[in-house]
């Protein structure tokens, strides 16, 4: 699949206050995901879409992102043809860990990217 058009951004720029959206799966997300983040496995996106709509009301950008960045431009791709303003992170959680940028796991040990 092809994403020509599609809005990128690198992981280190994404703003700090930014909204993140993790559509990762469940394991992915306990093992280390960055905090404040709004998890939304793609699977379950479009029967819990309200939850992500009631989150932006006030319009701001959603970051979209996934392990490498794959599964996150098909949600940043559907989102924008909702109308969201919606960005694909580059690199996904992966390239989030490389830059240094923090993480949390559910257990409260050392959080990784699975």
């Amino acid at each position: 699949m092809h994403f020509a058009q599609l809005p990128a951004v690198d992981a280190a720029a994404v703003p700090s206050d930014g909204f993140l959206l993790d559509v990762r799966e469940n394991d992915e997300w306990a093992a280390g995901h960055a905090e404040g983040a709004l998890h939304l496995p793609m699977s379950e996106l479009v029967a819990r879409y309200g939850e992500l709509t009631e989150a932006v009301a006030d319009g701001r950008r959603v970051h979209v992102v996934c392990r490498v960045g794959g599964r996150s431009a098909q949600v940043a791709q559907y989102l924008i043809g909702q109308g969201l303003d919606a960005v694909n992170v580059d690199g996904g959680m992966l390239a989030w860990e490389a830059a240094g940028r923090p993480l949390v796991a559910d257990s409260g040990e050392q959080a990784f990217v699975l």
